[in-house]
Order: C-alpha cells, then structure tokens, then sequence
C-alpha cells in the first residue's frame, strides 16, 4: 500500500503546485501546460490532467484565457501522447511478444486480443479520452495491432477534443465557485488517482493469469 500512499501524496503535491503555477504565469505558458499534461497522461495515466483541465477552465471563467486556444492546445497534447504510445507500441509490441523476458507473453496468446483489437479498435480510441486510466493501453494496444495511423489519429483528435472541450466548459461554469474546484482537485488527488492504480494493476494481474492459466491448459493438452 506505500506505493498508493506515494502516489496520492505526490498528486496532491503537483495538483497544488501547478495551480500556484496557473495563477502566476502569463496566458501562453497557460496553453504550454495545457499541452503538456494532456500528453503526460498517455505516458503516465495517474498524471491529474482531467483535473487540472478543469481548473483551467476556471481561468476561462475569469478571462484569463480564451476557451478556443485552451481546447485546441490540450487536444494537441493527448494527440501527440497518443501517437507516442501507439509508436512505441508498433514499434516494440512484436520485441515484447517474442522476448523471453515476458514468458507470459507470446505471439500465440496475442492471436484472440489483437483480433478483438482490430474488431473493436477504432471505436475504443473513439471513447479513448472518456476512459480514465486506460487511456496509454488502448493508444500502446493500437500501435501493436497496426490498425490504421491516420485513422487512429483522427478519431484520437475527435475524442480529445470533444472531452477536453467539456471538461474545460465545466471550469468555466464553476468559475464563480473555485473554492469548490480545489476541493474536488483534493478530491482527486486522495482517491481518484490512487483507484486508478489499483484498478490497472487489477486489470494487468488478471490479464496476465488468464494468459498464464490458457498457456498452462494448452500444454496439458498437447502432453496428454
């Protein structure tokens, strides 16, 4: 449980110093930000950038910033994020089946997955931006299923754009009622990003046993 400890610290930590940070620094360096926790998610999903979106959207309230800049700049950044991750999984997802290294993995198991992922790829990277926490699987699993990058990255572009739109959009309306954004910022920081971990590491456990178990009842079966 200290790794969850850790990890709810340090998001209360950066939540408070990026809202120190928004409040003193001059509108473009508002959207550099914008563009850089929107790509740090898909590399590391407990990064709070829904949170923090809403607080810019606060900034959007006061007219501190123009919604529009704010949208585009954001949806830039999970853009660049997720075709970062869906490279690195074309890249090195064939690496990771065929390494010794990941004996749980292999290109046999992978078969029923990546047919599943190319069945129902696009219309999870539809719904990628709406998925908290899952966000670098699916963007990593579309890279390994090669599905098609412009395509991909098209519907990447709608998906953001159309989340971080409303989550900035909710900033805006509460812009009169900051003390309660910071309250849901704390909110975030002490569970939100903590059940994030715990439910990605449920998920890869049982990922990984279903792997294992099927493995185990198809050498059984060719002893016998």
């Amino acid at each position: 449980m200290e790794i969850f400890h850790f990890f709810s610290v340090w998001t209360i930590d950066f939540l408070d110093w990026s809202i120190n940070f928004l409040q003193n620094v001059p509108w473009y360096w508002v959207l550099i930000f914008a563009f850089f926790i929107t790509f740090l998610e898909n590399i590391f999903p407990p990064a709070p950038c829904d949170t923090l979106l809403v607080f810019m959207g606060t900034l959007v309230g006061i007219s501190a910033i123009g919604f529009v800049p704010l949208a585009i700049s954001s949806t830039l950044g999970s853009l660049v994020g997720f075709g970062a991750m869906y490279w690195i999984g074309l890249k090195f997802g064939t690496r990771i089946i065929e390494s010794p290294r990941f004996s749980f993995i292999n290109s046999k198991s992978m078969e029923k997955p990546e047919k599943w992922f190319r069945k129902y790829g696009y219309f999870l990277i539809v719904a990628n931006r709406f998925l908290a926490g899952t966000r670098a699987a699916i963007a990593l699993f579309s890279g390994i299923s090669k599905l098609d990058i412009k395509k991909s990255l098209s519907l990447s572009a709608v998906s953001g754009l159309a989340w971080n739109s409303m989550l900035i959009g909710f900033g805006y309306v509460f812009a009169d009622n900051i003390e309660l954004v910071k309250e849901y910022i704390q909110l975030y920081g002490k569970i939100v990003a903590p059940l994030i971990l715990i439910i990605l590491a449920f998920f890869i456990i049982k990922w990984i046993r279903l792997l294992n178990k099927k493995d185990t009842i198809e050498n059984e079966a060719v002893e016998n």
